[in-house]
């Protein structure tokens, strides 16, 4: 009996030992990148367009309607080369009251010099008062006044046949036209816009905090998103004297030294610059998402070859757009977490998803 009751208290206890462990949790992903070699202090890459460096814009100087219209949008023109023109009628009707102004004022002109003669001889007869002499005199001065508007005026007319032509200013591609027969525009509205291809810039914009790395007939490398095989030369042109209210951006014209047929306004180019009287400096630059602070200084998280994190002091420097420079603590080729880093704990077990290295 005692040993039936010895048994049958046993059995939970038997039934307690062969319960089966807790399963350990699964790792827990994480985005990483592995460590790169870089001089973040002596190379800046931006991204910018390719831009005319002289680009005009024209109109007609008068009011009127285009009858005609001989170029289109990406048509090489050449200095004086006809775009469109204007119906002159109008035009040569002015121009011809203006013609008969004059010959009016030159009739009254020689009519006036006439009698101001005339007038001479009686005077010095003794005929009339020099009272009478000084009215010829001063009708003379007034008709040779009025022919000299008259003339001035007339010019104006013979210009508004020439303004209903307009033409080329320079040698160019055609990048912006609105004009179509049969249109009225009023003076000054722009008809046509003229890019000069014998000059090609490459306009970026700089954040503030990087103005520094630039500097005037500075070198720099430039390759276009469409062929990133080809590399082209460019000297830092022209830099911005005051920044954008709103991106807080300096715009910096870069020109395109070796520019060839390949180059189109308005692609995307990718500009390197160079400083080449500044020394080199060790430091690799990493997210900033992958920098944490604990007690007073700056960590990341070390990735092992086994997948665990590991918590590192590191010394950073400066902070910017394109992420933070790390000084000392990090070398090439360590894997690090760049994404989640407050949620880490040592030793974790974790499975690494590899993200986009700035």
């Amino acid at each position: 009996m005692r040993h039936t009751l010895f048994g049958l208290l046993a059995l939970p206890l038997l039934a307690a030992c062969d319960k089966p462990a807790e399963a350990p949790p699964p790792p827990r992903p994480a985005l990483v990148m592995k460590v790169t070699a870089n001089n973040p202090d002596t190379a800046m890459t931006l991204v910018g367009m390719v831009v005319p460096r002289y680009q005009s814009a024209q109109a007609f100087r008068i009011a009127g309607k285009i009858i005609e219209r001989r170029v289109d949008i990406g048509a090489k023109v050449s200095k004086g080369q006809v775009i469109a023109r204007l119906d002159a009628t109008d035009s040569q009707l002015d121009r011809a009251a203006a013609s008969a102004e004059v010959a009016s004022a030159e009739a009254s002109q020689a009519l006036a010099v006439v009698e101001m003669m005339r007038q001479r001889q009686l005077y010095d007869k003794k005929f009339i008062s020099a009272s009478a002499l000084d009215i010829r005199v001063a009708e003379l001065k007034a008709s040779s006044a009025r022919l000299a508007k008259v003339k001035a005026q007339a010019s104006i007319s013979g210009n508004q046949i020439q303004y209903t032509t307009l033409s080329a200013d320079r040698d160019g591609v055609v990048s912006f036209i609105q004009a179509e027969p049969g249109q009225v525009v009023e003076a000054g509205n722009i008809i046509v816009k003229i890019d000069d291809t014998r000059a090609v810039d490459v306009l970026v914009t700089v954040p503030e905090s990087r103005m520094a790395e630039v500097t005037l007939q500075a070198p720099v490398y430039i390759k276009m998103w469409a062929d990133q095989q080809k590399l082209y030369r460019g000297v830092v042109r022209e830099i911005g004297p005051e920044a954008d209210t709103a991106t807080r951006t300096f715009n910096v014209r870069i020109t395109l030294e070796n520019a060839d047929a390949a180059v189109k306004f308005g692609m995307t180019a990718g500009v390197k610059f160079i400083d080449p009287n500044k020394a080199k400096q060790n430091g690799v630059i990493v997210p900033s998402r992958a920098v944490t602070a604990n007690n007073g200084n700056s960590q990341v998280w070390i990735i092992s070859d086994d997948n665990h994190a590991h918590a590192r002091t590191v010394e950073t420097d400066a902070f910017r757009e394109d992420g933070v420079i790390i000084r000392k603590g990090l070398s090439e080729g360590e894997t690090i977490a760049i994404a989640g880093v407050h949620s880490l704990t040592e030793n974790q077990l974790i499975r690494p998803i590899v993200g986009v290295q700035p």
